[in-house]
């Protein structure tokens, strides 16, 4: 059933509907017991945690997000058939432990399928780009899950913006719409457990189906020319940038990316005596001012666009350094006091 949600209160209404649902499954996950036999994160000498605590807020978000697409978004059912897959997946590496090459296979394929079933019109090379930095959002979204709140805010803020553009431009898609409402509503149920002190944690089976949905999602609205290339991008931004930068740095050191450390900058700020809450209200600063920043550039011109988008890459630039030289500071007086 296609509902056309070209109205705020249709909008606000299917974002609410599934903040309820996913909250609701989440909270009786936690009052049964079921969370902590379903997957467990025990905390280690890389985590920034101290108490063990469950990984299942996938569980609350993916069957909601995947029953309104099925539902209001028809036209992205294969979309919401790689979610379930990708969260199937996931929760097995979550519970067992996958080897990489398996995880990166299924990530390759769902990408892969997508822009094959959906393509743009535009060259090869182009297609090729967007595809890999949709790998690269799937995963980077599953490296950035590991302080209270952040994850989820970043969600509840980046799939909301993704509705506000596709409800507000010249070209508003009614399915864009209501998938990106459905998700930013089932990452809000999630928040309200996983907002310092956490209660839950997204746990794979959450962050890879929602790293694969900002770059389905985002590719989706660029392909139906609802928004430039650049859009998606600087809405996720603080994401990208953070998940970017300690790659290519551990990548330098010859350090195997994909294992689990403490040298994110938001790890960074909460190491240096930032509390989670404070860390998260700052993200989310950063976050939202980036997206009006967004949302007002789709009224300029397409130049005045990309000079937009490489502005606040360069603030965000600017940001990084700070938050480097306070935890340079921070680690030359812990060594002062040895």
């Amino acid at each position: 059933m296609n509902i056309l949600l070209i109205s705020w209160p249709a909008v606000a209404g299917v974002a609410a509907i599934a903040a309820l649902a996913s909250t609701l499954i989440l909270r009786v996950l936690l009052a049964t017991g079921l969370a902590w036999r379903i997957a467990t994160d025990i905390p280690n000498a890389r985590s920034l945690h101290d108490l063990p605590t469950p990984r299942v807020g996938g569980w609350g978000i993916v069957p909601v997000c995947v029953a309104a697409m099925l539902w209001f978004a028809p036209s992205m059912w294969l979309i919401a058939l790689a979610v379930a897959g990708l969260a199937a997946l996931s929760q097995i590496d979550d519970r067992r432990g996958l080897p990489a090459r398996v995880r990166f296979a299924g990530h390759f394929v769902a990408v892969v399928v997508l822009v094959t079933a959906y393509p743009a019109a535009a060259p090869w090379w182009l297609l090729a780009g967007v595809a890999f930095v949709m790998l690269w959002l799937i995963n980077l979204y599953n490296f950035m899950d590991g302080a209270n709140g952040l994850a989820g805010g970043m969600a509840l803020f980046g799939f909301g913006a993704y509705a506000v553009a596709a409800m507000s431009g010249s070209h508003p898609s009614a399915d864009l719409v209501a998938a990106s409402a459905a998700v930013a509503g089932a990452s809000l149920g999630f928040l309200l457990l996983n907002f310092h002190p956490a209660r839950l944690f997204l746990g794979d089976a959450g962050s890879i189906p929602l790293g694969f949905l900002a770059g389905a999602l985002g590719y989706w609205g660029w392909r139906a020319a609802v928004w430039p290339l650049w859009f998606p991008a600087m809405v996720f931004a603080p994401f990208i940038a953070d998940a970017s930068v300690t790659l290519l740095r551990r990548l330098l050191r010859g350090e195997k990316f994909w294992e689990a450390h403490r040298e994110h900058y938001y790890q960074r700020m909460v190491r240096s005596g930032m509390s989670h809450a404070r860390m998260a209200g700052c993200w989310y600063v950063v976050m939202v001012g980036g997206i009006m920043l967004a949302v007002w550039a789709l009224s300029r011109s397409g130049s005045q666009q990309w000079m937009i988008f490489a502005a606040w890459c360069c603030l965000l630039a600017c940001m990084g350094i700070v938050i480097d030289r306070r935890w340079q500071r921070v680690r030359l007086d812990a060594n002062d006091m040895k």
